[in-house]
């Protein structure tokens, strides 16, 4: 949840991330279990608490229903599209920031 809510996103924005725009870019964590969930809940409650933000965290909390595998051409994007302007300004310094500040984190190699 930390790299969820201090790198991978803006979690007070709604039905964006970057650049896109739309109900599938929300906010969103879904739970496999009640824990989950009230440990997400319970995080989201501690930043808001905190004013970790300027804004409200607008993150929903769902239970995961069902998990579709991606299409092939999104599998590996990034590894297999370095170049494209999508990766490079937006995904690949989010990475960055991950290996950075998580890097006890990261497996090697990744």
């Amino acid at each position: 949840l930390k790299v969820f809510f201090s790198i991978a996103h803006d979690p007070t924005t709604k039905d964006r991330q970057g650049p896109d725009v739309g109900r599938q870019y929300r906010s969103v964590i879904f739970c496999g279990d009640d824990e989950q969930r009230r440990v997400a809940e319970s995080y989201i409650k501690q930043l808001d608490g905190a004013k970790v933000f300027d804004r409200p965290i607008v993150t929903e909390v769902v239970p995961l229903d069902r998990f579709y595998a991606a299409e092939e051409y999104h599998q590996d994007y990034a590894a297999r599209n370095p170049l494209e302007p999508y990766i490079l300004f937006n995904a690949r310094p989010k990475v960055d920031k991950v290996r950075k500040y998580f890097k006890d984190r990261v497996k090697s190699g990744t």
